[in-house]
């Protein structure tokens, strides 16, 4: 009997200081206040080196007709030796200058971005 009023007790007290640490939590420790603050970080971005400009040569250009091919013929066999024919239409030829228009428009396009890129990312303290 003494064990059971022992044991009631017991576990009348373990439940009296399970809800009173769970009513009291954390409250009985003072709390610390953070401050929390951002700030940019300097980086230092290297910048590639552009590449050397396009060097470019021209190739010979000769038009051949049915009035002039054995002329263009004979001197283009007496310069080079050997002779090879390329053809190309009127149409070709105008989506081969278009073609040439789309790639110095590209390339110009990138350029102003990679320079547009280099003025962002630089100092301008340098």
């Amino acid at each position: 009997m003494e064990q059971n009023i022992l044991w009631k007790t017991s576990r009348n007290l373990a439940v009296q200081l399970t809800l009173l640490m769970m009513v009291c939590s954390c409250s009985l420790i003072p709390t610390k206040q953070i401050e929390v603050t951002a700030k940019p970080l300097e980086r230092k971005i290297i910048q590639p080196v552009m590449p050397r400009e396009i060097d470019l040569q021209e190739p010979m250009w000769i038009v051949i007709t049915p009035d002039n091919w054995e002329d263009k013929l004979a001197m283009i066999e007496e310069q080079e030796g050997e002779l090879v024919f390329l053809a190309m239409t009127i149409p070709d030829y105008e989506v081969m200058a278009y073609n040439m228009q789309e790639l110095k428009r590209y390339i110009n396009e990138l350029k102003e971005v990679v320079v547009y890129y280099k003025t962002v990312t630089t100092n301008k303290e340098e």
